[in-house]
């Protein structure tokens, strides 16, 4: 027989709130610092840069190159269900982006980003991760004395 887990009053009330929410239908709105995403797309570049990041609003302000302006024209005039391949990871995502589909390369392949409201300010290299997680495996030729006898579970 399974045993019962004991949940505390505040974990049961969480989750009597949580289901009634969704029971009701009422997600949270995005904004982003008190603005809906209407209200940002309709904002002009300068206006949007005061509201970003430090970083991010510094690159703004200097502007981008031909190059970098080509590629935001191509991710905001795509199709939704069109993927646009890029190598800019230092793109910021930008309210006009929301709902495109990016491919930016991390050095080895292209990874597929669907890009939602969250995402805005932050940088494109940011989420095509360039380092693998390091996985090892058992000990094998040339482990030391000590490490070749170790016990199986």
């Amino acid at each position: 027989m399974a045993k019962m887990r004991k949940i505390s009053a505040k974990a049961a009330r969480r989750r009597k709130r949580k289901t009634r929410k969704i029971i009701m239908g009422r997600m949270k709105e995005f904004s982003y610092r008190g603005y809906s995403l209407e209200e940002l797309k309709t904002m002009s570049w300068d206006e949007l840069a005061e509201l970003l990041p430090a970083r991010a609003r510094r690159t703004l302000k200097r502007g981008w190159d031909e190059e970098r302006m080509k590629t935001v024209r191509k991710i905001i005039n795509a199709p939704e269900n069109k993927v646009v391949r890029t190598h800019r990871r230092d793109l910021i995502v930008l309210p006009q982006f929301v709902g495109k589909r990016v491919a930016v390369h991390n050095g080895k392949e292209f990874v597929e980003i669907e890009i939602k409201p969250e995402m805005i300010g932050h940088y494109l290299g940011e989420f095509a991760l360039t380092r693998k997680e390091v996985k090892h495996s058992g000990p094998g030729v040339g482990a030391t004395r000590s490490s070749k006898f170790v016990p199986l579970k």
